[in-house]
């Protein structure tokens, strides 16, 4: 997963659990994370499709969290990103003729797939509440 989603979402989530029941616009966000808006938008509705967040449209928009910060892990915060293995991507074009290459990626599935579970274990047991509280 080798982007930024993970810590914009994080970044995103965090404003908005530090100022519960206010509207926080995106161009807010966006300063502070200093990206362009468009982007915070885009991620506040996937945001939204995982029923974290709500937002309202106007000059007095913006959105906030719909749930309790605790209910959300940061496990879940890497599913919602996650497009991609840790470790990479196979090469899908090894040689299938060397005793390596033929093997290769199959092995590298194990390893891709044991190295995700050890990230997603260790995200599982922290919440964004806890990573929130480290800004008091």
């Amino acid at each position: 997963m080798n982007n930024t989603r993970f810590a914009t979402l994080i970044h995103i989530l965090t404003i908005l659990a530090k100022n519960p029941g206010q509207w926080v616009s995106s161009d807010w966000i966006a300063q502070s994370i200093h990206i362009n808006p468009v982007i915070v938008r885009k991620e506040l509705s996937v945001l939204q499709e995982m029923g974290w967040v709500i937002s309202k449209k106007g000059k007095e928009g913006g959105s906030m969290l719909d749930v309790s910060s605790c209910e959300i892990s940061l496990a879940d915060i890497y599913k919602a990103v996650k497009n991609s293995n840790i470790l990479g991507k196979k090469n899908p074009c090894t040689n299938t003729a060397c005793s390596i290459g033929k093997k290769i990626n199959k092995e590298l599935e194990s390893l891709f797939a044991e190295t995700d579970d050890i990230v997603f274990d260790a995200l599982q047991h922290r919440t964004l509440r806890s990573f929130v509280e480290q800004f008091d």
